[in-house]
């Protein structure tokens, strides 16, 4: 532990209690690369562990680094709880930055690429093009690049061209004249977007192997026929990111046309990131800086492709891959034509994906074919128009269903998709409402209204994660499916807030963002605080993404020195310190980092004996708490509750392989057996409990 801290009677946060945010998220990223490197894991996942840091990366710079660098831009002085100002935020992510790149090319370069030329599986770059590669290469460039590709070069009637965000491109030198008798040194070469970024060699090149050529290799081979009569004496691949978050008016006409003004200036904003070839010579480096301008700390060269989220090819190789899982549908769900009756008669509750996200496209399935099905709301947060579940919104209203959806069009990096979306379900007859400008949209509900036997009743489901199939195989998310009486008036009062005028809604059951959760966490985290100074046992558990909200976080080092013993899973960001003497050495904190991404809320109260479980849309942040609409929904079935407590905290706090501790320092340490422990992986006990009880 490090030195005791004073009572926090008159608490301030400062940098010794609260840890950067910028800061921590880098390092779950870290957290993440470091899975490459892990050897129980499969080959190709490992592999795809490593893509993973580097879209992580391209985010955290579009976003996090942009902001930043906005901020300082506008000499902004820094409100960040840690007091730390933004210029030295900024290099610290620039040296922890150079470092994680550096290790993820040598990972890539000394580990992973020769494991897969083990397995007949070759990348082949620029400097690994064989004699016997060359007439294919050429074939394949004067027939499907050139005819694509733009060059351009830099002399004073060609000024340097804007560049897309994080679009491949080639600075060239050149030596010559040009057809008009000019004397042009410099070009840049952007390579086309409609092109892969890798190519399959024929097997007769190959002996059968997969063996795949990088587009850059194929570009930098022929570069000299880009200029003829001139002779390219170097070319440097290199890729620019930009800030890409949007920035809307709250007092916009139309939200949807207002998005789609902002989503074209997202590929050409403000740079923050110049990765290029690691040769490339320190005066096109400098060159290339000023044209972007940007300082040297936001260069970063690179040892390999500059673009590694779009390099490598969708092969399978089953054993380099994980063991395939499928997910289970509970038995009483398994014949959709009977999910009014069963949830008639209990609560079903689904843990993806684990269990299968089937029932609930059967739900909205029966809603839109059941004659009885009056109504259906939903909320939409990251769905592309290719769902299953906007199809099946789509044919309830063309059923004369009272179809309303709840499209949240700001979902980052989905706002085109949603708009179509949008669009879809409008042409279909459904109502689309896009939410409350300044409040995203971010719970999680569906509300069906049907007529049972001359009355109407509610179905509701209540989800921790998006209507988005696909993500519900890769993510844990935990889903409640209800006729509870009072928990459905609460979300048929929430959807009205969402789509009508008036004041804020009082619910019964239901805490919801931005009007009573942060209140109410603070409360539940008092109630433990007084039973521990009044001697009972006190114990809080949570599990959220990302932990921010600087009172919260106070609360917690508070029910620390009263003595509640606090477990939190937290799989990125966490600004709380744990384990320092005096503050919150009754803290842990843990991170999961596994085969699925972690994206449960769950928040667990002792409360004296009483448990005291919610689920919820919303992580511990103050955009969640304060600018966004979120639902916070109690488990009152004991065997629910039982069942969430055990799988999704207890499991996750045995977890001694996929686990990672925060110390007192901010350091971040893999969590291995200790002597006599067996491995335990929490995620694997889940998916074992299926296989073993497949009739669960």
């Amino acid at each position: 532990m490090t030195q005791i801290m004073p009572a926090l009677s008159n608490f301030q946060h400062s940098s010794e209690t609260y840890i950067n945010r910028e800061i921590s998220l880098l390092e779950f990223h870290k957290r993440v690369l470091a899975q490459a490197k892990d050897e129980s894991h499969p080959l190709l996942e490992r592999l795809n562990f490593l893509i993973i840091f580097s879209r992580n990366l391209d985010e955290f710079f579009e976003i996090r680094v942009a902001g930043l660098m906005k901020q300082i831009d506008f000499n902004t002085i820094t409100t960040a709880p840690d007091g730390i100002p933004n210029e030295v935020v900024l290099q610290q992510i620039s040296e922890n930055t150079h470092l994680a790149i550096e290790d993820q090319y040598q990972t890539l370069n000394e580990v992973l690429l020769p494991k897969l030329r083990s397995f007949g599986i070759r990348f082949i770059q620029f400097n690994d093009i064989l004699e016997k590669h060359k007439d294919w290469i050429k074939h394949y460039f004067f027939k499907q690049v050139q005819p694509v590709i733009t060059p351009i070069s830099l002399d004073p009637s060609h000024p340097f061209p804007r560049l897309v965000n994080k679009s491949l491109n080639f600075i060239v030198t050149l030596e010559g004249k040009d057809a008009f008798g000019r004397q042009i040194e410099l070009a840049i070469v952007p390579a086309p977007r409609s092109l892969p970024r890798v190519v399959r060699l024929p097997n007769e090149l190959t002996n059968g192997e997969e063996h795949y050529i990088l587009l850059s290799a194929i570009i930098q081979q022929h570069i000299d026929d880009l200029f003829p009569g001139m002779s390219a004496t170097g070319c440097y691949q290199f890729r620019v990111t930009r800030n890409a978050d949007l920035t809307l008016a709250e007092d916009v006409d139309d939200l949807a046309v207002a998005l789609k003004d902002e989503l074209s200036s997202r590929r050409f904003g403000r740079a923050v990131r110049l990765e290029i070839a690691k040769n490339c010579p320190n005066s096109i480096n400098k060159y290339l800086l000023e044209k972007f301008d940007l300082d040297p700390q936001h260069l970063y060269p690179v040892n390999g492709p500059v673009n590694i989220t779009r390099l490598f090819a969708n092969f399978e190789i089953p054993e380099l891959r994980f063991k395939p899982f499928q997910p289970i549908i509970p038995k009483l769900l398994r014949n959709p034509h009977q999910i009014f009756d069963v949830l008639s008669k209990r609560d079903i509750l689904l843990h993806h994906p684990f269990d299968s996200f089937t029932p609930v496209i059967n739900l909205l399935k029966e809603a839109a074919q059941d004659p009885n099905v009056l109504a259906i709301k939903q909320t939409l947060y990251r769905s592309g128009p290719d769902s299953e579940i906007v199809q099946v919104l789509a044919e309830a209203a063309r059923n004369g269903k009272e179809v309303t959806a709840i499209i949240e069009l700001r979902a980052r990096f989905d706002e085109e998709s949603n708009i179509i979306v949008a669009n879809l379900l409008q042409e279909a007859g459904a109502v689309v409402v896009y939410g409350i400008v300044g409040y995203k949209t971010h719970a999680k509900m569906i509300l069906i209204v049907r007529r049972e036997s001359d009355k109407l009743k509610r179905y509701v489901h209540l989800g921790t994660g998006n209507y988005h199939a696909g993500n519900a195989k890769m993510y844990t998310d935990y889903g409640l499916l209800t006729t509870d009486v009072d928990i459905c008036e609460d979300v048929h009062k929430i959807f009205q807030e969402l789509t009508g005028m008036g004041r804020m809604v009082k619910l019964k059951k239901l805490f919801h963002a931005p009007f009573t959760l942060h209140a109410q966490l603070l409360q539940l985290i008092e109630q433990e605080i007084i039973h521990a100074k009044a001697g009972k046992k006190a114990r809080i558990i949570i599990k959220v993404n990302a932990l921010t909200e600087p009172q919260l976080i106070a609360a917690l080092y508070r029910a620390s020195q009263a003595g509640v013993k606090v477990d939190l899973i937290i799989r990125s960001i966490c600004c709380l310190k744990p384990q320092v003497a005096g503050l919150s050495e009754n803290i842990t904190v843990r991170s999961i980092v596994g085969r699925f991404l972690e994206h449960t809320r769950v928040y667990y109260f002792y409360n004296n004996g009483e448990d005291q479980l919610y689920c919820a849309s919303a992580d511990w942040m103050g955009r969640n708490l304060f600018s966004r609409v979120e639902t916070c929904f109690p488990i009152e079935d004991k065997k629910l509750r039982k069942q969430i407590i055990e799988d999704g905290l207890l499991s996750y706090l045995k977890d001694n392989m996929r686990a990672w501790e925060l110390d007192a320092n901010d350091q971040w340490h893999a969590l291995q057996p200790s002597q006599g422990k067996a491995p335990y992986i929490a995620q694997q006990h889940l998916m074992d409990k299926r296989i073993i009880t497949p009739t669960a």
